[in-house]
């Protein structure tokens, strides 16, 4: 185990390859939040800067658990070789389409139907672990049941969901966008 106070160039190469990262965030008070993520959503900006596009899906507690609290812990693994785990931890906030940092933001990504908004998340610090136990698995495919579920959506009819939803599920507040992406 090793830690670091940057995202070094050979860890940026690391998450870049990574098919999958998992973000856990937490408030006083409620659930402990852990979610998987895919479909090439992450970038790293700078040795202490990442972000991410969020899709609309079945709750908002990243962007309510930042709004608390702040604090985030993304954690990367290789199932293929060599073994690694690399956590990142650090404090973020979400970006929505109305926020003055969306537009550089966004110019990292393709924005595709059913972006919400965008995490943002300033890295404090960052650790290596072997990975020995985790196991080698071969990437096949990304799902594409999302693109699917929000490709007949329209912008204003997503907005309006995304309005309807204002707690997180241990009822906390969430800030929705207020305009489409």
């Amino acid at each position: 185990m090793e830690f670091f106070d940057r995202i070094t160039d050979d860890h940026a190469v690391f998450i870049a390859r990574q098919p999958v990262f998992f973000v856990a965030t937490a408030a006083a008070d409620a659930r402990i939040n852990l979610s998987p993520k895919g479909m090439d959503c992450f970038r790293v900006l700078g040795p202490n800067r990442v972000a991410w596009l969020d899709f609309g899906g079945s709750g908002n507690e990243t962007n309510a658990h930042f709004t608390a609290d702040g604090r985030i812990t993304i954690m990367f693994c290789a199932f293929d070789q060599p073994a690694l785990i690399y956590r990142l931890y650090g404090r973020g906030v979400p970006v929505l389409p109305q926020d003055a940092g969306w537009a550089e933001l966004a110019s990292h990504f393709t924005i595709e139907p059913g972006v919400r908004q965008i995490f943002e998340a300033h890295i404090e610090s960052t650790q290596t672990s072997c990975g020995w136990a985790v196991p080698h698995m071969q990437f096949e495919r990304e799902r594409q049941t999302l693109r699917k579920y929000y490709a007949p959506t329209t912008p204003e009819a997503n907005l309006a969901k995304w309005q309807g939803r204002t707690r997180s599920i241990d009822g906390l507040p969430t800030r929705p966008p207020a305009a489409t992406p």
